[in-house]
């Protein structure tokens, strides 16, 4: 490859993996994450937490995949979102589908995958203007 092909490959690489993230200050957003803990705006939790754009439950009961009762997800289906994205920790989980019966009920969507890609997915949506609520288990 030619100095001019590489730097040109590169410059181009470069930039199509850079993005802007619009913080609007009047959402919650998922600023970071890591194995056991997530950050929301300036705050870190390391224990299991819902977030919507609107909404911060820092107290969310179950705090491992094998604690997940009905009730939880009721929880969830009260603060009325469209779609859920359930974190099920360092890896996915399938949770049993008579747990999920609230939500589907109401017509809410639901994405199952593990924390690291609920907190990923959680701001695009957020950012796309939907009513997106993301309930992450932190501990395995």
């Amino acid at each position: 490859m030619s100095l001019f092909a590489r730097d040109h490959y590169r410059s181009f690489r470069e930039s199509a993996m850079r993005f802007s993230l619009d913080n609007d200050a009047s959402h919650y957003s998922i600023t970071s994450y890591g194995p056991d803990w997530v950050r929301v705006g300036q705050q870190a939790f390391r224990r299991s937490l819902i977030v919507t754009p609107e909404r911060l439950v820092s107290d969310w009961l179950p705090q491992t995949f094998g604690d997940l009762v009905e009730a939880h997800f009721e929880a969830i289906a009260d603060l009325e979102p469209e779609i859920v994205l359930l974190g099920t920790g360092s890896r996915q989980r399938f949770p049993r589908p008579s747990l999920l019966r609230s939500l589907l009920a109401r017509g809410v969507g639901v994405e199952i995958m593990d924390t690291a890609a609920a907190c990923r997915t959680y701001n695009i949506i957020m950012l796309e203007g939907r009513r997106v609520a993301a309930a992450l288990l932190l501990a395995d």
